[in-house]
């Protein structure tokens, strides 16, 4: 990795986000992947993006799946982050989960549950941004989510004293 790379690598990592998991069934098996790229995209039509690395050999397997799960990790999902993440193991021999609609897999205790296609999908650089159709949601906003900040998976503090 370049100097620069680095670089960005470090700067990019002061950017709080939270860790989604991708997940569907191919081929009778469940395939995933984590993310920290996951962001709502658009109302009308219902859309959120994640975006891949291209040397990811997870992604060319699951983007042939017929439905995807979307699960956003809670702040008790930093294993289910690193099941996702790693290679050549079975990623969910410890992960709950559960089959949804039309293959899409989705973990439990997420703070919320989308159900989508894959309504496009463009290069961008090394990644490749994957735009979803939501076709199903559930959400559970009393679950703290995870966030990834500065590499590490964190929790967010609980907010006191709000401002009106």
């Amino acid at each position: 990795m370049t100097a620069v790379a680095l670089d960005l690598r470090r700067t990019f990592a002061a950017y709080p986000t939270g860790v989604a998991a991708i997940a569907g069934v191919v081929d009778g098996r469940p395939v995933g992947l984590a993310a920290s790229s996951f962001v709502p995209v658009s109302l009308d039509p219902p859309l959120v993006s994640v975006c891949v690395a291209r040397t990811s050999t997870t992604w060319p397997v699951l983007a042939r799946a017929c439905r995807l799960g979307v699960s956003v990790l809670s702040d008790a999902h930093s294993q289910v982050a690193r099941a996702l993440s790693a290679k050549g193991v079975d990623r969910f021999a410890n992960i709950d989960w559960e089959l949804a609609a039309h293959g899409a897999i989705v973990v439990h205790g997420s703070t919320l549950w989308l159900s989508c296609s894959v309504h496009d999908s463009f290069a961008a650089g090394d990644h490749d941004v994957i735009l979803l159709r939501i076709v199903g949601l559930q959400s559970y906003p009393e679950v703290a989510p995870m966030v990834f900040h500065g590499s590490a998976f964190r929790s967010l503090a609980p907010v006191t004293g709000r401002v009106a």
